[in-house]
């Protein structure tokens, strides 16, 4: 039997034995960022005496609320002080060190954290003989404001820090949990996904993980310029001006939360990101798309894929055709560097289902396909495509954004909140996607029984979830060359 005390650089934690996996909850991988640690680079977690009990996840970092979280019968606790991480490990004590899973949650940078029930890492851990690490980081204003320029005692990507601590942390600790520090890869979906492509591009996370798996994002970014305008309207809504900057170490965190709603309002972003990675030429010192494709990465295997209906999740099929979304200026905001915009809009049939393919095509396939390409010069790269759908179910017909998680932690349960309840071949279909993922973090190979995926190549092998599992070559191709690709 594992030893559920273990010993950090930091201190001692207790932890638990549930549903056949040691676990490990809310444990600090750095100090409350508040009062004057707000807006600056994660600082080392204090050290503590006698045993922190580790049974309780730490506090969700503070964010718009419009929905309950799927899973949960009541709001999670949330605070400005969240940079807390989980782990999740098998119950009897491994005979070597494992390999480790360090999951990123997406949110559109806004919203989500390690301890959503869909990111439960038992299955993963039990079934995979892997340590699964789920963590949180700053989010929205908090994490992701261009604040550098203001001073030294302010810096910009906070909640990318926020992850190279996390990572840090792992590097540092995670051998007491039997981990395999040398082994780890990281995987995120959306937000978290396009974390990861910063991450890749990032000099000060080199070596804090060797393979990643990418879910439904790719190379974004923020212009300085942009971030810039973004910061002076947050400071003018907050009343802040260069003289008193030091109002922002004692403003009250829902203030700035209100601001950031009040500026989105004023931006008429509707559903582009207001808050993400900004380009500041240090941090992220480049777009990641190009530092992937100069080699920034080398030498890290990628796994990278989208599901079929992206953007059915945003924009649902059965909402009348909004005019208002301006497909043309939807493109051109999303691929600013094609030339054939209307072309591309013009080829997406003028309804509400419509407008939603367009989405996924544009802001989630393209990306990820132009990702792959530039990362498979460097190592090796395996590209997906998931299209599992729920035909009598309103929103599951559609292979949406975000559905492939409840497969990848085998959590399908979860998916009762939305009235639905997946079937004996949607629980089959969780354990393959499961024994991909896990063959990639332990082997940097996904392999599925019976199938034999190639990797991602000229001829453009993708391996179909669904139904029936396949490869296909080049899918859509029309569509991509259509898309400069």
């Amino acid at each position: 039997m594992r030893e559920l005390q273990v010993q950090t650089k930091y201190g001692t934690v207790q932890g638990e034995l549930l549903h056949g996996a040691s676990v490990w909850k809310g444990i600090p991988y750095a100090k409350p960022p508040v009062g004057e640690l707000r807006f600056q680079a994660p600082v080392q977690p204090e050290s503590w005496d006698g045993i922190r009990q580790a049974t309780q996840y730490g506090p969700e970092n503070i964010q718009p609320r419009h929905h309950q979280p799927e899973g949960m019968t009541e709001l999670p606790t949330e605070s400005e002080d969240s940079l807390y991480l989980n782990i999740w490990a098998p119950q009897e004590k491994p005979t070597a060190e494992l390999p480790v899973m360090v999951w990123i949650h997406g949110g559109s940078f806004v919203s989500g954290s390690g301890s959503l029930p869909v990111y439960d890492g038992t299955q993963l851990a039990v079934r995979g003989d892997v340590i699964v690490v789920t963590i949180n980081y700053r989010l929205g204003p908090l994490g992701f404001l261009h604040m550098a320029p203001l001073g030294d005692s302010y810096v910009t990507n906070a909640g990318l820090l926020d992850q190279v601590a996390a990572l840090q942390w792992v590097q540092d600790n995670i051998s007491a949990f039997g981990g395999n520090s040398n082994q780890v890869t990281v995987f995120g979906e959306s937000a978290g996904s396009m974390s990861i492509a910063a991450l890749m591009a990032m000099p000060l996370a080199k070596g804090l993980f060797q393979r990643t798996i990418m879910e439904s994002g790719a190379s974004q970014f923020m212009p300085a310029e942009q971030a810039t305008a973004l910061r002076e309207g947050m400071l003018k809504a907050l009343g802040v001006d260069r003289d008193n900057l030091e109002k922002l170490r004692t403003i009250p965190v829902e203030q700035i939360m209100v601001a950031a709603e009040t500026v989105k309002q004023q931006s008429g972003a509707g559903m582009a990101l207001l808050f993400q990675p900004v380009l500041d030429g240090e941090i992220l010192p480049e777009v990641p798309l190009q530092a992937v494709s100069k080699g920034s990465a080398e030498g890290i295997p990628v796994l990278i894929g989208t599901n079929l209906h992206e953007g059915s999740l945003f924009i649902q099929p059965q909402v009348p055709y909004s005019k208002e979304i301006d497909m043309v200026q939807g493109v051109e905001f999303m691929t600013p560097d094609l030339e054939n915009r209307v072309a591309i809009a013009d080829s997406y049939p003028k309804t509400a289902d419509g407008q939603a393919q367009d989405m996924t095509d544009m802001f989630f396939w393209r990306s990820s396909l132009q990702y792959a390409a530039a990362q498979q010069k460097y190592a090796p790269v395996w590209m997906y495509r998931f299209d599992w759908v729920m035909p009598e179910h309103p929103l599951l017909k559609r292979a949406i954004h975000s559905i492939e998680m409840f497969f990848v932690f085998n959590t399908l349960h979860v998916l009762k909140f939305m009235n639905a309840e997946p079937d004996e071949a949607a629980e089959a279909l969780a354990l393959k996607v499961q024994d991909a993922w896990i063959s990639f973090a332990k082997n940097g190979k996904p392999e599925v029984a019976g199938v034999n995926w190639p990797e991602y190549k000229q001829d453009r092998a993708t391996l179909i979830f669904n139904h029936e599992i396949e490869v296909v070559h080049d899918p859509e191709a029309s569509k991509r060359e259509l898309l400069g690709l």
